[in-house]
């Protein structure tokens, strides 16, 4: 059983009664207070991203295996969006075991993910990914394509379009993935999830309120 809450960006704390998973805690860069990452696991999908507390239980930022407190992860490199003429691999996806719960972390990403990026990535239950677009990462029409190829029945979108968050370039609101997506929609403060089977079985967004 673990808990997921959402910060700003892609930054998210997925909880469980052992440890912490922290992503993306930097978000002074957008301008919310960095996450403090004490005695937790950090988890960076680029190093601009990361804060590399020294602090942390474990500092990832970048491809390999891990096993940590409740924690199974595997990093596989791909392109930044920002970087997608150079063909150079300077970001990470995570897929996060948790129990018999599989998910992807996507960050910033070009959407030209391989075949055999994917199947390093494995098969997984839940995914989170950014949606908002603007030319810096994945827009909703490019999200639910990559959601489709990796068929996860959880999404959580993130770095999307928010009033107190000031982000590179504009990004998109949360309406035109929901359109685009055309999935059941629901709306929590925190999700919860207890095991694979209590997942819905039907492609489900869960919009989690940043706190």
């Amino acid at each position: 059983m673990f808990d997921i809450e959402y910060k700003g960006g892609n930054a998210l704390v997925i909880s469980t009664k052992k440890a912490k998973l922290i992503t993306d805690p930097k978000i002074s860069l957008i301008g919310l207070k960095d996450l403090s990452t004490k005695d937790a696991i950090e988890l960076a999908t680029d190093e601009r991203f990361a804060l590399a507390s020294p602090d942390a239980m474990l500092n990832i930022e970048g491809p390999g295996e891990y096993e940590v407190a409740d924690f199974s992860i595997r990093g596989v490199a791909v392109e930044r969006h920002i970087d997608a003429e150079t063909g150079k691999k300077q970001a990470t996806m995570y897929r996060v075991e948790i129990g018999d719960v599989r998910m992807a972390i996507i960050g910033n990403i070009n959407d030209n993910v391989t075949e055999d990026q994917l199947e390093e990535l494995g098969v997984v239950d839940m995914i989170i990914l950014p949606v908002g677009g603007g030319g810096y990462t994945l827009d909703g029409v490019k999200a639910t394509k990559l959601v489709r190829k990796i068929d996860a029945k959880v999404v959580i979108p993130v770095h999307y379009a928010d009033s107190s968050i000031h982000y590179e370039v504009p990004q998109d609101e949360l309406d035109l993935f929901y359109k685009e997506f055309s999935g059941e929609v629901e709306k929590t403060a925190k999700l919860k999830i207890k095991s694979a089977s209590s997942l819905p079985l039907v492609p489900t967004i869960y919009e989690i309120t940043r706190s």
